[in-house]
């Protein structure tokens, strides 16, 4: 594969502690000037996408296209983090897989104005994708088949890789300091919580093949566009096992149903790039791993008022008690057998 190096000449963004990292000083104005800065004139308002961890923008340039401007959360990733999710995205592109890359202006992807970093990338619309539609996953296995191919011919440098029994007692330590969580049900949710967390300390996700990965796989970040399955938001792109990016694809409700869909998908997936199939037995260990963070993750940005008024929910007791409960149900999904399939690929 024919190399392809983003520039890393941006003006380095300095992180500093005592900055203030929020997004109440991007205004439109600013936003505006920033596309300015590079050569971007909107000609249309400024559409604020369906986006959380970062703020997104989709606009009208004067050449009449359509274009999206993504501002990066300050202090969450490096510059060389964001460009090496920028350089994966371009391998990809390269390859013709449908990836959203970003537009190459002044000779970088990745550009700073008066302390926000920002990246340009063209808009691309498109319908979602059906769960559990067993055609739509053999395709879609055919995809990620194809990325994952991609991803295997290099390394992260600069973007994290997973690591369980960490990133979960940081994700414990944020619930624990939350004020969200009500103090009846303190006791237990704690206990549920623990219990899993000490069966997933015993996950060793070292002991399968490590790769690049979109990180953040889900039907919800795949878009079907004249009949091409098309992948956006690598923003949660780092290291780890292959079965990360395929096992949010499952949508079934029961094992048999869920079996099925795997095979399909593992079908298409194997057309192009090898699967060990010891890796199925992370299902389940990823997905409470995925339920536990996505609560701490609500409340570490809690302070972000688009948080609060996209979640309310979070903070009404009927969510935690909810919360208890899917979590026993998690826990005794750990300590079922792992899906079985035929070693057929």
């Amino acid at each position: 594969m024919a190399a392809f190096k983003v520039a890393m000449s941006v003006d380095s963004y300095m992180i500093d502690a005592e900055q203030d990292f929020s997004f109440q000083n991007l205004t439109p104005e600013r936003i505006v000037d920033a596309l300015a800065a590079v050569g971007v004139d909107p000609q249309s308002g400024l559409l604020a996408l369906n986006s959380y961890e970062n703020r997104v923008y989709q606009f009208t340039a004067d050449d009449q296209r359509r274009y999206v401007a993504k501002f990066y959360r300050p202090a969450r990733w490096s510059d060389a983090a964001i460009l090496e999710e920028h350089q994966f995205t371009l391998e990809l592109a390269q390859e013709e897989i449908p990836a959203v890359a970003p537009l190459l202006l002044h000779g970088t992807t990745l550009h700073c104005y008066q302390g926000y970093r920002f990246a340009v990338f063209p808009s691309v619309g498109g319908r979602a994708v059906e769960p559990g539609d067993l055609d739509q996953l053999e395709r879609i296995g055919r995809q990620l088949g194809r990325l994952h191919a991609v991803a295997k011919q290099g390394q992260f440098q600069h973007r994290p890789s997973m690591n369980l029994p960490v990133d979960l007692e940081a994700a414990l330590a944020a619930l624990r300091s939350s004020p969200l969580l009500p103090a009846g049900l303190h006791d237990a949710f704690f206990t549920i919580a623990e219990l899993i967390t000490t069966q997933l300390q015993q996950v060793d996700l070292s002991v399968f093949a490590q790769q690049r990965l979109h990180g953040d796989s889900h039907l919800g970040n795949m878009l079907l566009r004249d009949e091409q399955l098309m992948f956006v938001d690598f923003d949660d792109a780092r290291t780890g096992p292959a079965i990360q990016d395929l096992w949010m694809m499952l949508a079934g409700e029961d094992r048999a149903e869920c079996t099925l869909q795997l095979d399909v998908l593992l079908e298409g997936y194997q057309e192009f790039c090898d699967f060990d199939l010891r890796e199925v037995q992370l299902i389940e260990p990823l997905r409470s791993f995925r339920i536990i963070y996505y609560m701490a993750w609500l409340a570490r940005r809690w302070n972000d008022s688009a948080f609060q008024r996209a979640f309310p929910w979070f903070a009404e007791q009927r969510y935690w008690e909810q919360q208890v409960l899917t979590l026993k149900e998690q826990y005794a999904a750990l300590q079922e057998p792992p899906l079985q399939l035929q070693p057929q690929y």
